[in-house]
């Protein structure tokens, strides 16, 4: 007898927690490549060079625009005083006012527009210099030094962060109403609620050893597979998980509750039953009908059948039958392993 947990077993595969196509926003012909493929970036490392010489002479023809639009400010600020003055002397009629005025609010437009114009060459400038948007490793490059790149379609590269990495899997519909009820009752809190500690093994691994957080469950089942959407995040700092890297999640399935744990050496089978030979008055032999559950800890939980007090036969099965009198040794089992 001991407090446990029921543990539930799914297959999935990791995911990046951050996965980014890398892509021109201007067009032009790459003039260099940075990065050697395969290899970890940081945030805001360099990666492409697209010719500048285009852009720059935007820039230029952008700033001198703007400084003709100035000068144009200037003039029409100055007509417009002049304007104004000989206005209040009766010098000028009021429509000439009236012109310089429109001149001047133009000008003044003529500004901003000229502004922007720097502004959005400035940044087309920019984009010339593609940087990496996330940390993580970077994939092969899909362009070559002279290729031509159009904005905003032309894949460059991938990025995918590696540290920490999703663990996505997707649970049947019987274990989702099981977890469901059980929220309801209040006996498990659900886990869109609750970051439960969950733990992953590898294809080669039998044990699951790298420990997690549920952090995600879908909202709906998919009405094909009959499944709904769970996701996990995982601490990846030896990096030797990738995206798309099979595994098997560990999720816990019930509450802790005190359970009944005998080895599977114990257990018989009658017919499509499964019994347990327990010691009765004067070590006499008494079959007992059980409903095995989960393997927990190296030992088979008992759902229903046995209180805990019972001294059960876990050698000699196949020469015994209910009803006989045995000359009972007692043997110690080994400690319940623990799950990881």
């Amino acid at each position: 007898m001991k407090d446990i947990k029921e543990w539930d077993d799914f297959t999935g595969r990791f995911q990046a927690v951050e996965d980014v196509d890398i892509r021109a926003r201007v067009t032009g012909y790459v003039k260099a490549v940075h990065f050697d493929e395969g290899e970890l970036v940081k945030e805001g490392t360099l990666l492409v060079t697209i010719d500048q010489r285009v852009y720059r002479a935007a820039l230029e023809e952008a700033r001198a625009a703007l400084k003709v639009a100035e000068a144009a400010l200037q003039y029409a600020t100055q007509e417009l005083k002049r304007a104004e003055n000989l206005s209040k002397r009766g010098n000028i009629s009021r429509s000439v006012v009236d012109q310089r005025r429109e001149a001047f609010a133009a000008a003044r437009a003529e500004i901003e527009g000229a502004k922007a114009a720097v502004q959005r060459a400035r940044l087309d400038m920019e984009f010339t210099q593609i940087r990496a948007p996330i940390a993580g490793r970077i994939s092969a490059k899909q362009i070559s030094i002279g290729s031509l790149v159009s904005a905003n379609e032309t894949i460059l590269t991938n990025i995918a962060s590696v540290n920490p990495i999703h663990f996505v899997f997707d649970v049947d519909e019987r274990s989702y109403l099981a977890y469901a009820r059980m929220a309801q009752e209040g006996k498990r809190k659900s886990g869109r609620e609750t970051p439960y500690e969950v733990v992953v093994s590898l294809s080669d691994e039998k044990e699951a050893t790298r420990v997690g957080f549920l952090d995600f469950v879908d909202n709906r089942i998919d009405q094909e597979s009959g499944t709904i959407r769970g996701r996990a995040v995982f601490p990846n700092d030896d990096l030797l998980l990738l995206p798309g890297l099979f595994g098997r999640i560990s999720v816990p399935g019930s509450p802790v509750y005190k359970g009944v744990l005998i080895p599977d050496e114990a257990i018989a089978s009658d017919q499509d039953r499964r019994i347990v030979y327990a010691l009765g008055e004067g070590n006499k032999v008494t079959a007992k009908v059980i409903r095995p559950g989960p393997q927990i800890d190296g030992y088979r939980v008992v759902r229903r059948g046995l209180t805990g007090d019972e001294t059960l036969i876990v050698n000699g099965l196949m020469r015994v039958r209910p009803g006989v009198t045995v000359n009972p040794q007692v043997t110690e089992l080994p400690l319940a392993r623990k799950r990881r």
